[in-house]
């Protein structure tokens, strides 16, 4: 009996999928064969794109979940034109452009880097919240699904909790997931590690959920259809697929379902190769091939999509002759540059916290920056986007007109949704929490530095000064993890991340400059609890704040060649100051004063301004409520850093800046060991 085109193409995803691994040595063959069937059917009757324009705006979006799947994307899209038999031949090579997990290409259909269980699905709820974002502030012609794909490794994340309670709280209906339930995960069989009731779960999030054979190309195409006509709740599609459908040993017998096929090629798994690939009805010695009329089904499908993508890109533009002021605005939305803001009329409050000074700008961002998004893991009225908040409203079910996210506990959900909001574009994410909860959002700021995503990162509570809360809420080595990103570099040779700590409310407002200007890299705000006394400065504040700028600059000056230069970030170059004046005072000493907000953005300046901020053979001494070694490579083997070497203590900060040390007092004392 001859197969059905369907399967005829799953079947060549299959293959392709199976060879890439073989010629690799090295992938992840089995799953990729299981969800053949459902991706065959998404992209060659349901996905809406432009083959013609792969950027364009308002095309349905497909992020992939388990990066590892990735020979069934590449197979799929070679199908779809965006990738050549060789491009294949060459997956996991140095050079190629089909790395082992995908990375986000979007000229190729490749919308989002995955690998890291769980982040890929979250990404898409992101995605979601911005495409009903910008819906309610352009009009349903904008409308476009986001579909996304999860394995069982996925679910099992924890991240999955919060996503789904997010999208189902929300009643994100645009938004559509598979999920790849094939019993297998890659060490054992998911009975040996769980026995919930995956759909049950969802259904209590507010889900429409579905269960059906994903390896049935009809119950895929049906539940797919139902999906698209949802418009209260997300979908999730159950389907129970074969892990390494297709698969047969020498003896030509079945070895579908097997874990070996999950994680290693089919010769190494126990299966044959060449009996698979002929079982499927590929040919064994040149596997790397697509099929005639399957060719013919996404030829047909490729103009069929332009077709489609002519009349909505027909509806855009009577919108936008009806609309110009609107069509200008969306423009300026997805153009990718920073948008204008005057941060000269930014009017601080005098020796305010940091966390407060941000609060300012946000209120002003609130009212004349419509396309930024603002998040918070439950703490709002304390990590101070509330400053935002109070400007607009929280995203509720069917009413997106505001621009605030409350995700609730969730630190890594919320910010794995902002790199979605990014990948999406249109929209500017930035989400905050607590500094020392960093450590839940490290994987995601991760992703978003090697995607090259300007999420902005709002982190507050920096140092031990939140006291009373005790060592559980008091970062020590924090700022040392992040500030490693600035130190980093992508694959553009940037810096992966813009990290800022603001000296006072004046820096401040720079630092927020600095970030929105950040376009191509996420950017972290670390923020004081405490008030800090504003810097030393004659005449306009502002203009002597842009300093920060080149991250690091002199805040003090002296006559000559100073005995000794004083450096610092956050809330203890305000000490560092008290301090110089002792100096200055018992002692004569000529000081010079560093804010160093920045080491990163420091290290790219020429030499000529790094040496006069710090100049050669002239001690240096550095302080930090962080770990020494934030400031050791600026202040050198001849200097010294105060810093913190442990955990800190439950107490009001005023008694822990006695006890660890940060005062004006012991900066004398130890600058005067220090020269001794």
């Amino acid at each position: 009996m001859s197969k059905s085109i369907e399967t005829k193409a799953a079947d060549n995803i299959r293959i392709l999928a199976a060879s890439m691994v073989e010629k690799a040595k090295s992938g992840h063959p089995g799953g990729a064969m299981g969800g053949a069937d459902f991706i065959n059917i998404l992209y060659s009757e349901f996905l809406n794109y432009d083959p013609s324009d792969m950027g364009w705006i308002n095309r349905d979006r497909f992020f992939l979940d388990p990066g590892h799947m990735s020979p069934m994307l590449y197979g799929v899209l070679s199908l779809a034109g965006k990738y050549s038999m060789d491009d294949l031949a060459n997956f996991r090579q140095w050079g190629s452009v089909t790395p082992g997990h995908p990375e986000v290409d979007i000229k190729r259909g490749v919308e989002n880097t995955s690998g890291p269980l769980g982040q890929g699905h979250t990404i898409a709820i992101g995605a979601a919240v911005a495409e009903r974002f910008l819906v309610e502030r352009f009009g349903n012609w904008m409308e476009h699904k986001i579909y996304t794909f999860i394995s069982d490794g996925g679910v099992q994340e924890e991240i999955s909790q919060g996503a789904g309670r997010i999208a189902g709280f929300l009643g994100l209906s645009n938004l559509i997931m598979f999920y790849d339930s094939n019993d297998i995960q890659l060490s054992t069989s998911t009975k040996d590690v769980t026995k919930e009731d995956t759909a049950k779960k969802y259904e209590a999030w507010g889900w429409k959920v579905v269960t059906i054979e994903g390896n049935n190309s009809d119950q895929i195409r049906e539940a797919l259809q139902n999906a698209n006509a949802e418009t209260e709740k997300p979908t999730l599609i159950i389907g129970k697929t074969i892990m390494g459908k297709g698969a047969v040993t020498d003896a030509g017998e079945s070895y579908e379902g097997m874990c070996e096929t999950h994680g290693m090629p089919l010769t190494n798994a126990g299966a044959s190769f060449a009996k698979s690939v002929t079982n499927l009805g590929g040919d064994a010695e040149n596997p790397f091939q697509i099929f005639d009329d399957v060719k013919e089904l996404y030829a047909k499908r490729e103009a069929k999509l332009i077709a489609a993508a002519v009349v909505k890109k027909s509806e855009q533009a009577k919108w936008e002759s009806a609309n110009s002021e609107l069509a200008k605005k969306l423009e300026k939305f997805f153009s990718k540059e920073s948008p204008e803001f005057d941060f000269s009329s930014i009017q601080q409050k005098e020796n305010n916290a940091t966390r407060g000074a941000s609060a300012t700008v946000l209120a002003a961002f609130a009212e004349n920056i419509e396309n930024m998004i603002v998040a918070s893991a439950d703490l709002s009225n304390s990590d101070k986007t509330d400053g935002f908040l109070k400007k607009t409203t929280a995203f509720t079910k069917g009413d997106f007109s505001g621009a605030f996210l409350q995700a609730g506990v969730s630190e890594l959900t919320m910010a794995c949704m902002a790199n979605g909001m990014a990948l999406h574009g249109g929209v500017i994410p930035a989400c905050a929490t607590f500094f020392v909860f960093s450590d839940y959002m490290k994987p995601a700021m991760r992703m978003s530095a090697l995607m090259g995503l300007p999420v902005k990162y709002i982190w507050t509570h920096d140092a031990f000064r939140v006291g009373e809360d005790g060592p559980t809420h008091q970062p020590v080595e924090q700022e040392a993890q992040i500030r490693l990103m600035e130190k980093l570099k992508n694959h553009k040779g940037e810096n992966s991340a813009l990290v800022l700590r603001p000296a006072d409310a004046n820096e401040t407002t720079v630092a927020w400059k600095m970030a929105l200007e950040n376009t191509t890299t996420p950017s972290a705000l670390i923020l004081s609890r405490q008030n800090i006394t504003n810097l030393p400065v004659e005449g306009d504040v502002y203009a002597a704040a842009l300093r920060a700028e080149k991250g690091a600059y002199i805040v003090q000056e002296c006559d000559g060649t100073p005995d000794v230069v004083l450096l610092a970030s956050g809330s203890e170059v305000a000490t560092l100051v008290e301090g110089a004046a002792l100096l200055e005072e018992k002692d004569n000493l000529k000081i010079q004063i560093v804010s160093v907000p920045s080491e990163g953005v420091f290290r790219n300046q020429t030499k000529e301004y790094q040496a006069s901020v710090l100049p050669t053979g002239v001690p240096r001494f550095g302080m930090t409520a962080g770990l020494p070694v934030n400031l050791e490579g600026l202040v050198g083997e001849n200097g010294k850093v105060w810093g913190m070497e442990s955990f800190g203590y439950s107490a009001p900060y005023t008694v822990l800046d006695e006890k660890f040390g940060f005062t004006a007092k012991n900066v004398y004392d130890q600058v005067k060991k220090m020269l001794a």
